[in-house]
């Protein structure tokens, strides 16, 4: 028997590689003999950078950049392509989960790193840079980017403004003549986002609690998103709301593909383009992915679904082992998985959860595989 094993991170708690080990040990419990594949994974967001540097043999590149609170730091993303391509991801740079819950402060974050590290990477003679957008800190509407290329704004009284959160209403003109628009670059951005800048299914509202927004500050930050979105479209003649995506990253994702023309490919499948995954699914007999969470929100471009399809096209069957299960998760059973299992099996807090979770997700997986295993027995004639 031969199972492939590709998983999303449990975000906060295991990796990628650490979710295909537990995984691994889960099915050798049940039977040694199981032959595994396993691959590193990342959707644009947390894990990206080692998902295409060990898929594709990369050489990382370390780099000197800023968080998203203006602190300097070390960062890295992964070159490959032979040197023709660099891969970057926000959540290494300007990361969700690099801060404190208690210590997160939108109204000062800024994404100038990420343009820090896109400039580094064109430095370096990469001609292609994808960049993944998921699990930033921010949401500056991508002024910070557009900083770091060369833009600079300024009020009504003509008094520089800082590319933060809290600014965005304040912004009257902006100096677009010394944008360095990166000529030359194929840029693509990796997310699986379909959000427009603004409105209720905008960045602010969808995302912004959990960058640690108020529910009371929510609707401000999104009348000075669109402030923002309106004097770059006096500028430059471009509605930075029109792009389906644009609210990728706190709207790092409008500037992209608005204003730096980048397109936009679901981070699962660039990835598996990059792999040779399809090769190893034609010739196994289960496909096993899983995510942190698998909920409604997951049949919009999250991994599972990107792995399931890999699947459905050789008729595999595939089954989903998450963290925790969300609202909406049965849907997924009608788009092909023949089973969706959570870790969680009892109560506990949030922490216990954390701590827990690789013994856990070996546990499921074995009692998961227990299953399949007498099931495949008596398909075959042995009891």
């Amino acid at each position: 028997m031969k199972v492939v094993i590709a998983c999303d991170s449990y975000k906060g708690c295991m990796t990628s590689r650490e979710v295909a080990r537990r995984i691994e040990e889960g099915i050798r419990q049940v039977d040694d003999a199981v032959i595994t594949k396993s691959y590193v994974i990342g959707d644009g967001g947390e894990g990206t950078v080692e998902a295409f540097h060990e898929t594709c043999q990369g050489k990382k590149q370390p780099v000197s950049t800023t968080d998203a609170y203006g602190k300097k730091i070390m960062s890295e993303y992964t070159i490959i392509d032979d040197g023709k391509t660099a891969v970057i991801e926000v959540a290494n740079i300007i990361g969700l989960n690099m801060h404190e819950r208690e210590k997160r402060a939108p109204f000062f974050g800024s994404s100038f790193g990420v343009g820090t590290v896109m400039l580094d990477a064109v430095a370096n003679g990469c001609q292609k840079i994808i960049i993944g957008l998921g699990g930033s800190a921010t949401n500056d509407g991508g002024m910070g980017l557009l900083q770091a290329l060369g833009c600079r704004f300024y009020d009504s009284s003509h008094k520089y403004l800082s590319p933060q959160a809290m600014n965005l209403d304040k912004v009257r003109y902006i100096d677009f003549n010394r944008l360095n628009r990166l000529e030359g670059i194929e840029l693509i951005a990796a997310c699986d986002v379909k959000n427009h800048l603004l409105g209720e299914n905008g960045a602010t509202f969808v995302f912004g609690k959990q960058k640690g927004f108020f529910l009371n500050q929510i609707r401000k930050i999104d009348l000075g998103m669109e402030n923002f979105r309106n004097q770059v479209r006096r500028y430059l003649k471009v509605d930075i709301d029109s792009f389906e995506g644009g609210g990728a990253a706190g709207g790092i994702g409008a500037v992209l593909i608005g204003i730096l023309q980048a397109r936009m490919i679901p981070g699962i499948e660039l990835l598996l383009s990059f792999s040779d995954m399809e090769e190893q699914v034609r010739d196994c007999d289960l496909v096993i992915t899983g995510e942190g969470q698998s909920d409604r929100q997951t049949m919009f471009g999250k991994v599972p679904v990107g792995i399931l399809k890999v699947a459905e096209r050789h008729n595999k069957p595939c089954i989903c082992i998450s963290g925790a299960l969300g609202i909406g998760y049965q849907e997924l059973y009608d788009l092909g998985f023949i089973g969706i299992y959570s870790i969680a099996d009892r109560a506990m807090t949030f922490q216990q959860a954390l701590e827990n979770a690789p013994e856990k997700l070996t546990a499921a997986t074995y009692g998961v595989m227990k299953t399949v295993m007498y099931y495949m027995n008596r398909i075959n004639g042995n009891r």
